[in-house]
């Protein structure tokens, strides 16, 4: 999605709609946790006090008519057992062939009703790639978004609101 666009928030001209946005953090790391014990945030895995698990992965919206997606990076807790098995099998080929891990989505996205703790199963991709996450199959909007697409329209309403998360 490189199409530049007039923005209707800033009223500029960007080059290029954005076609991912990325989280840093599930949203229950503080940053007081930063070198807490039992507390790490990598780029893309996260302990908190030793008792919670996430992994980030990729929600992935077909472009409607489009041969493009736009992307969600975003985190999903995982049990202690889902994310020592998948902590394991990070560098190993063919862990693409693993079945789905169960988790609930850990990142807030600007979405009525919430998107925490929508049910997800990630997906392990081969070695270098983010996980896919696939939601629930149910009528929360991300949900529908993610199994029916998004209009190119759609997805530069989501560019201007986060270009410009105050206007």
């Amino acid at each position: 999605m490189s199409t530049d666009f007039q923005c209707r928030s800033c009223g500029e001209q960007h080059s290029g709609l954005p076609s991912a946005f990325h989280t840093e953090a599930p949203a229950y790391w503080r940053p007081e946790l930063d070198g807490a014990p039992g507390s790490e945030l990598g780029s893309d895995q996260c302990v908190i006090d030793g008792e919670h698990f996430f992994v980030r992965g990729l929600i992935e919206l077909p472009v409607i008519g489009t041969a493009d997606t736009f992307v969600w990076g975003v985190w999903v807790s995982l049990s202690q057992e889902s994310f020592q098995h998948i902590s394991d099998r990070w560098f190993a080929e063919g862990r693409e062939a693993d079945p789905p891990y169960f988790g609930w989505l850990s990142t807030e996205l600007d979405y009525s009703p919430s998107t925490l703790n929508l049910k997800t199963n990630l997906h392990s991709r081969p070695v270098g790639e983010r996980p896919l996450i696939e939601l629930e199959p149910t009528d929360h909007p991300l949900a529908v978004e993610q199994r029916d697409g998004i209009t190119a329209a759609r997805a530069q309403e989501i560019a201007e609101r986060l270009l410009h998360p105050n206007s």
